[in-house]
């Protein structure tokens, strides 16, 4: 069985479930309110409800944008108006989920804040999160923390999960982008769920360049197979397939 999401549809599959929150939320995967760290640091993003990844460089409407770093920068106060290119608004219009932080030491207030193409807000952000820097590590190099890969960041092996819950992707050194867009160097999340007990596989294509799912599959063992598909060459993949087992209960 395979679904895919074409522009503007959004359709589920029987296996997926609506979003939790009626409102959509950009969010840091593996960073918390007051959080202690060390730089460099890699810190990774997540999107929700249905909203995907887009480049700059192919326009894309709907439920689509390219995350923004706030260093230190409380929201925009006019979300008609563009974000300015600076140290305290960094872009990743390439379709990116990640960056890596090379802060000084200090406490930081940190939010993530979507726009569209042409940098203009959307109403998809962050809460705001305080982040302290105790130390910088000058013997590390930051280029050493971006692997290319894809994870499956919040699901620990043979979790054992009550329905809906939420599958995260990650990607790192990868930049995610609309199938429709047809991008170099792009792709789009698919994620396989195949039960243990031999029923057929629920092939899921996150074509609009979705970061997430919500899933509701019938209670039993599953394994749950990510890989990242190349936008410009169908079939092909960008990177290792990741799996993990799960119990749905």
């Amino acid at each position: 069985m395979i679904c895919m999401a074409q522009p503007g549809d959004q359709a589920l599959d029987v296996w997926q479930a609506a979003p939790a929150k009626l409102a959509a939320e950009a969010y840091f995967t593996n960073l918390q309110d007051n959080a202690k760290i060390e730089t460099p640091f890699r810190a990774t993003f997540g999107l929700t409800s249905g909203w995907g990844l887009a480049p700059i460089s192919a326009p894309m409407g709907g439920k689509s944008g390219h995350h923004h770093l706030l260093v230190n920068r409380d929201l925009p106060l006019d979300f008609k108006k563009a974000l300015p290119f600076n140290d305290q608004y960094i872009h990743f219009g390439k379709g990116q989920m990640e960056t890596v932080l090379t802060l000084e030491p200090g406490t930081y207030t940190l939010r993530l804040l979507l726009a569209d193409d042409k940098h203009l807000p959307h109403f998809v952000f962050s809460k705001p999160i305080k982040v302290t820097v105790t130390g910088k590590n000058k013997n590390l190099d930051p280029k050493t923390l971006v692997t290319k890969g894809i994870s499956l960041p919040n699901l620990a092996p043979d979790a054992r999960l009550k329905p809906p819950f939420t599958v995260q992707f990650q990607a790192s050194g990868l930049n995610v982008a609309h199938l429709s867009q047809k991008e170099k160097d792009t792709g789009h999340f698919r994620l396989t769920v195949t039960p243990k007990s031999g029923g057929k596989p629920v092939e899921m294509d996150f074509a609009n360049g979705q970061t997430e799912a919500r899933l509701a599959p019938p209670s039993g063992a599953y394994v749950l197979k990510l890989d990242f598909m190349d936008n410009l060459n169908p079939g092909k993949t960008m990177a290792e397939a990741v799996s993990t087992s799960v119990r749905v209960e």
